[in-house]
């Protein structure tokens, strides 16, 4: 857990330290015109990405396809890397990076500007992009990232099981949650929630919702939060998240074993009606739906808070397409960007919220008509980069690949010395103790 832990923070650090000595100058183009004076895109790109099931499934193949009809003289490759972070975290020391890649979360917002050619400002894109999610990526009044798809933060569940366990509305508060999940496992043989812990990243889903769904306040991630000295004490967004996910492991409401978990394997197991849910992004439905024969079995729903009676939902993007300020194409990248987020409908066809403006909201959110969607506004000049620093300096980092939840889970299956209050003022202790 401490590597894992340590290496995350690794890389934040490397990103941070390599940008102070990146020279990175754009490089410098005569754009090709033809006989009409219109510029020729032309020129072969690298693009980065995460998505390996996309690239193996075909699906960027197909786009890419799409995209050499409107643009014949582009040539795309795509690599498909399974350690992403990793991977980046070492190619992002030299200026070989790719052409277009998808933005790694450990580089700080400080840092863009080093290693990214910006699109633009807010208000130059907002005209066709919805502007709450271009703040995503945002920095000294620039653009630096375009989603390839934004999400809403809740919890997939089985319909079909909760039918079956004798539920009759959606819980709307962490106690009524709690109820479902034991009527669940006292009315069926599902698992009513399945944590996923022993992936890591599942956990992190989790803390989507200390933001905007805990708190109904856009500004609490990157204004409040970093000069927050409670933000994990009782009462605090933190505190409720965790304080749940500690109540279904220590009463039994979860799968027996948390360390052997196997992510692949519950997609199916949600499927046909094996788990009863698990918190996740919006983007999960359509990777649920497609897991087994039981499509419209397959539901989401908010997660179970209300404040003052009104239920809330963080939503942001998911990871964002960025144009390397180093490539010899920018032209081509640009329009390669551009494509992937106004032509492709890769957002839509992956059950994601599309950044464009006019397009439709994706199927499977039918339960969120009365919840209020919360984007985080960007940090204010006076906050810019202090979440960043008050990480680093309290050593607990927000999205960690769950090592901080995975010490809630501990304590709650009897594996850890500390108690549940112990632990949560130990947090607040250090990151109380890092806030200037």
């Amino acid at each position: 857990m401490k590597r894992a832990f340590a290496l995350l923070l690794a890389l934040v650090m490397v990103f941070t330290l390599a940008a102070c000595g990146s020279s990175n100058a754009p490089a410098n183009e005569t754009p090709e015109t033809n006989a009409n004076g219109e510029e020729i895109i032309s020129g072969k790109i690298t693009y980065l990405t995460n998505r390996t099931d996309l690239d193996t499934d075909g699906t960027y193949a197909a786009l890419i396809a799409k995209f050499n009809e409107k643009y014949p003289e582009v040539e795309v490759e795509v690599q498909s890397i399974t350690d992403y972070a990793g991977e980046l975290a070492t190619r992002m020391q030299t200026t070989e990076y790719g052409d277009v890649l998808m933005i790694p979360d450990a580089v700080p917002s400080t840092a863009f500007a080093n290693y990214f050619e910006p699109f633009g400002t807010v208000e130059d894109l907002s005209d066709k992009y919805q502007e709450g999610y271009l703040y995503s990526k945002y920095y000294d009044g620039q653009v630096y990232g375009l989603a390839y798809m934004c999400t809403v933060q809740g919890i997939v569940y089985n319909k079909a099981v909760f039918e079956a366990a004798g539920i009759t509305e959606l819980p709307k508060t962490p106690e009524e949650f709690l109820t479902c999940l034991q009527m669940i496992k006292d009315n069926t043989d599902a698992i009513p929630y399945y944590t996923n812990a022993n992936s890591g990243w599942t956990l992190d889903q989790w803390e989507d919702h200390t933001f905007g769904t805990i708190t109904g306040n856009a500004n609490y991630k990157n204004n409040e939060l970093p000069n927050d000295t409670a933000a994990f004490e009782e009462g605090s967004s933190h505190y409720v998240v965790a304080k749940l996910l500690y109540d279904i492991v220590s009463q039994g409401l979860c799968e027996a074993d948390p360390t052997t978990c196997d992510w692949e394997a519950s997609k199916l197991m949600l499927n046909n009606g094996e788990i009863g849910c698990m918190v996740l992004g919006s983007w999960a439905i359509s990777q649920m739906k497609g897991a087994g024969e039981n499509a419209d079995d397959v539901g989401y729903m908010p997660f179970p808070y209300s404040v003052d009676g009104k239920q809330y939902a963080t939503s942001g993007t998911d990871y964002c397409y960025a144009i390397n300020k180093n490539t010899k194409n920018m032209a081509a990248a640009k329009a390669f960007v551009e494509f992937m987020v106004e032509e492709s409908g890769l957002a839509l066809a992956q059950g994601g919220i599309s950044l464009m403006k006019n397009d439709p909201m994706p199927d499977g959110l039918e339960n969120f008509a009365d919840v209020e969607f919360v984007v985080d506004m960007a940090a204010t000049d006076e906050n810019a980069g202090k979440l960043d620093t008050v990480q680093q300096d309290s050593g607990v980092t927000l999205y960690d690949n769950g090592q901080r939840l995975n010490g809630v889970v501990d304590i709650a299956r009897g594996v850890s010395s500390q108690t549940f209050e112990e632990y949560m003022a130990d947090l607040n202790a250090k990151w109380a103790g890092a806030i200037q």
